[in-house]
């Protein structure tokens, strides 16, 4: 599993590996560039999602739905498939692999006008420590934004 990431002012593709907890010849295979200077600030790129961040795998088996699975890990139907880019009554395949969210987050997925400070409002934190907890926020409809509970407990 991928996403997209917009190469900073003063990335270099090391730091960049190491934000992604992965090397830097994997991020230059799945980019298909085998040079550094490929990586050049403004430009967009391919890098892995971060596992250990918020998210396990979890692998289909014959049978399973959404709602089964939400079950079994004790949370919404809704924010699973919202998740996986799934629609709840969708067909899930054997061996599929799909985002469970680990314990200890929170998590809310943008919608259409929302702000810095609205998202910060929702999950009762600062603007500093919801940046903090999210490497990238555009606020474009759709993106995901978690929250680390960890860091909340005093």
């Amino acid at each position: 599993m991928y996403d997209k990431y917009l190469i900073q002012k003063g990335d270099n593709l090391k730091d960049i590996a190491e934000r992604f907890y992965t090397d830097e010849t994997t991020i230059k295979d799945i980019n298909n560039m085998p040079f550094d200077d490929f990586y050049t600030e403004g430009k967009e790129i391919i890098v892995p999602l971060k596992k250990e961040k918020c998210f396990e795998y979890y692998t289909i088996n014959a049978g399973d739905t959404i709602y089964e699975i939400a079950r079994k890990y004790n949370m919404n139907p809704d924010l699973l498939s919202i998740l996986n880019g799934l629609d709840l009554n969708d067909y899930i395949y054997p061996n599929q692999e799909i985002l469970i969210p680990k314990n200890n987050y929170s998590y809310y997925v943008t919608k259409e006008g929302d702000s810095l400070d609205v998202v910060a409002e929702k999950f009762d934190m600062e603007i500093g420590e919801l940046l903090k907890d999210n490497d990238t926020i555009y606020l474009s409809p759709g993106q995901l934004i978690v929250k680390n509970n960890k860091n909340m407990i005093k």
